[in-house]
C-alpha cells in the first residue's frame, strides 16, 4: 500500500486526485467540528448508552457527538438509496425502465435517489433533534419552540445534502467512491478515542494486581484485530475465474480469457444499508418509549432493533446476508452480461449463450454470495456477542463493522489506484 501511494504520488494526474480527495475530507471532518445554531451538545454526553446513538455516531465520525451540521452524515443518503434500487425490481415501472437506459436512465435515478434524500433528511433530522432533547437530562435544544426545531431540520438536512454532494466530488474527481470514503473518514478519526475509552477503562483507576488482566486483554485484542484484517483481506481480495472464449478473432488478440467474479462481489455496502436499516427503527421506539416504556410489544420490538441483544443482533446479522445477495445481483447483472458475452462473441466453455450462461452465472453468483454474506456476517456478529458476554465497551462491539468497512474501503482505494497507475503504462505505451 505504501509503496503503491509513493508510486502514484510520482504521477501528477493521480497525486491531484489524492490530494483533492484528502482536501475533501478534511472539509468533512472541519464540518463536524461546527455544532448547530441553537444546540447544546453537552447534553448529549449522556446517550451512549443508546445503541441508535453508537451507530450513527460511528458513521458520522462523532459529528452526532458534537450535534454538528454534518451530524447525520450520509445517513439519510444510503436510506434513499436503498429505497430507490428496491423500487427497480419490478415495482416501480418507471424506475426499472430507467434502470434499463444506461448513463441517461442512472443519471435520472441518481436525482430521484437525491430528491428522497432531501424528504427524508428532513423528517429524520426534525425526529431526532426531538429525541435527543427529550433522553437528554438537560435537554439540547435551547429553546424548543416549533420555529427552533424547524430551523435545526433545515440546518441538518443542508449538512446531509452537502455531505453527499462532497461523497460525489471524490467519487467524479478523487479515489474511491465518496460515500465510503466519507463514512472511512468518519470510523478512523474515532480511532483515538477508542484507544482512550479501552486505556481508562482497563489501565486507570484499577487495582495493581489486576493489572495483567488488562494486558491480556490488550494483547488478545490485538492479536484479534490482526486475525480478522488478514481473513477480511483474503476474503475480499478472492474471485472465481470463468474462463472466456471468442468466437471473432482479431490478429495479435487472444482467443481466449478469463471474467473474475468476487467471493464478495457486495463489497462493504451490505453492512453499510444493514446498519443503516436496523438504526432507523431504534431510533423511532427510542422517540415514542417514554409513552409506551411498559407495553409488551414495545419491549419486543426494542430487543428486535437493539443489536446488543441476541435477537437484535441476529436480525443485523441476516439483514447484511440479505444485502449481500441482493446488492451482488446489483452489481454482476447476470442477464446484462450474457447479453453482452453474446454481443461480443464470446462465451463461456460448455455452457449455452444466453439464457443458459444467464442461469450458469446467477448460480454461481449464488453460491459465491452465500460464502461472502456469511463470512460478512460472522465478522459484523462475534464483536458483538464478545461485547454481550464479557460487557465490554460499546465501541468493541460495533469492531467488527468498523473494520470490514475500513478494510473494504481501503482495498477498492487501492484497486482503483492500481488500475489507474496501470492505464497510465498501456497509454505511455500506445503514445510511444
Amino acid at each position: 500500500m505504501f509503496k503503491l501511494l509513493k508510486e502514484a504520488f510520482k504521477v501528477k494526474n493521480i497525486r491531484s486526485k489524492i490530494l483533492f480527495t484528502v482536501f475533501i475530507l478534511f472539509v468533512f471532518r472541519l464540518g463536524a467540528q461546527i455544532t448547530v445554531p441553537g444546540v447544546d451538545a453537552t447534553g448529549l454526553s449522556g446517550l451512549s448508552e443508546l445503541p441508535f446513538f453508537n451507530m450513527l455516531n460511528m458513521v458520522s465520525g462523532s459529528a452526532m457527538q458534537n450535534f454538528s451540521v454534518f451530524a447525520m452524515g450520509v445517513s439519510p443518503y444510503i436510506t434513499a438509496s436503498i429505497i430507490i434500487q428496491l423500487l427497480q425490481m419490478d415495482i416501480v415501472p418507471k424506475f426499472v425502465e430507467w434502470s434499463k437506459q444506461g448513463e441517461v436512465g442512472r443519471k435520472k435515478l441518481n436525482q430521484a435517489t437525491r430528491y428522497l434524500t432531501l424528504v427524508l433528511a428532513f423528517v429524520q433530522s426534525l425526529g431526532i433533534t426531538a429525541m435527543f432533547n427529550n433522553f437528554s437530562q438537560l435537554g439540547i435544544v435551547e429553546n424548543p419552540t416549533a420555529m427552533t426545531y424547524i430551523v435545526i431540520g433545515i440546518v441538518l438536512t443542508g449538512g446531509t445534502m452537502f455531505v453527499t454532494w462532497l461523497g460525489e466530488q471524490i467519487t467524479e474527481n478523487g479515489i474511491g467512491n465518496g460515500v465510503s470514503m466519507i463514512i472511512f473518514a468518519g470510523i478512523i478519526s474515532r480511532l483515538p478515542q477508542s484507544i482512550k475509552e479501552i486505556y481508562e477503562d482497563y489501565f486507570v483507576n484499577i487495582d495493581p494486581s489486576d493489572i495483567w488482566k488488562s494486558v491480556i486483554f490488550v494483547v488478545v485484542l490485538l492479536v484479534a484485530i490482526l486475525a480478522i484484517i488478514t481473513v477480511v483481506t483474503y476474503v475480499q481480495q478472492a474471485e472465481r475465474k470463468i474462463p472466456i472464449q471468442y468466437t471473432k478473432r482479431v490478429a495479435g488478440a487472444p482467443t481466449s480469457s478469463y471474467l473474475p467474479l468476487k467471493v464478495n462481489a457486495a463489497g462493504v455496502i451490505p453492512v453499510i444499508f444493514a446498519s443503516s436499516l436496523i438504526a432507523t427503527p431504534n431510533a423511532i421506539l427510542q422517540f415514542v418509549g417514554r409513552n409506551y416504556q411498559g407495553e409488551g410489544w414495545y419491549q419486543v420490538m426494542q430487543q428486535i432493533f437493539n443489536y446488543n441483544t441476541i435477537p437484535g443482533a441476529t436480525i443485523y446479522t441476516v439483514l447484511i446476508v440479505a444485502f449481500t445477495f441482493f446488492y451482488a445481483f446489483v452489481q454482476v447483472n447476470p442477464e446484462k452480461l450474457a447479453e453482452n458475452l453474446q454481443k461480443q462473441g464470446s462465451y463461456i466453455p460448455s455452457v449455452r449463450p444466453g439464457k443458459g450462461t444467464e442461469e450458469y452465472v446467477s448460480a454461481l453468483l449464488m453460491r459465491l454470495s452465500t460464502v461472502g454474506s456469511i463470512f460478512l456476517g460472522l465478522v459484523a456478529l462475534l464483536p458483538i456477542i464478545a461485547q454481550m458476554i464479557w460487557n465490554l465497551p460499546q465501541s468493541i462491539g460495533l469492531g467488527g463493522t468498523s473494520l470490514l468497512i475500513v478494510i473494504g474501503v481501503a482495498l477498492e482505494s487501492a484497486k482503483q489506484l492500481e488500475g489507474l497507475m496501470l492505464k497510465r503504462q498501456y497509454v505511455g505505451f500506445i503514445n510511444k
